[in-house]
């Protein structure tokens, strides 16, 4: 255990752990939200590469990348002073509004072109929050590592569902 782990109370770090892990499930769940309403006739329209993982697949995906999320951010958290993590989880914030953003773009407002772009702005922040996270903690860091996986793999569909639909 570091120092700043050992001041803080047990209870002060469950707190935080709970509030790190509703931060993340709330982002999924605006994202879930768009992807709700987007997974209806348009979706099924598209062409899609026969790669595509079947539908029921992503939310249990998600679900367990949200949770090692919050975890990972916790970790951090806990593991330095303010001044000390501040930057990280900064740029945690912005990773998981720009994942929640990408939703939004590709089946709120049916756009995998606009998801495509903002999708590469998502991949670098978690790339770079997966680096910064690993400098604070190895373990933060091999969380995030799943997620920068299952982000480069979703780029590369939403790359091919968009050539195969482009107009």
């Amino acid at each position: 255990m570091t120092e700043i782990e050992t001041q803080r109370p047990l209870s002060t770090q469950a707190v935080g752990l709970v509030i790190s892990l509703m931060i993340c499930f709330a982002a999924g769940g605006i994202g879930g939200l768009a992807t709700t309403q987007g997974l209806d006739a348009w979706y099924d329209t598209l062409n899609k590469p026969t790669w595509n993982p079947p539908n029921w697949i992503f939310a249990p995906v998600w679900t367990t990348l949200y949770g090692l999320m919050g975890i990972a951010v916790w970790l951090v958290w806990r593991g330095g002073t303010w001044e000390q993590v501040k930057p990280a989880i900064t740029l945690f914030l912005v990773q998981l509004v720009l994942n929640s953003v990408w939703s939004v773009l590709f089946f709120g407002l049916q756009n995998p072109g606009g998801a495509l772009v903002e999708i590469v702005a998502l991949w670098l922040a978690i790339v770079a929050t997966t680096v910064v996270f690993f400098r604070l903690s190895k373990i933060a860091g091999g969380l995030m590592t799943p997620y920068l996986l299952w982000v480069s793999f979703a780029s590369c569909l939403n790359f091919t569902i968009w050539n195969l639909n482009r107009v």
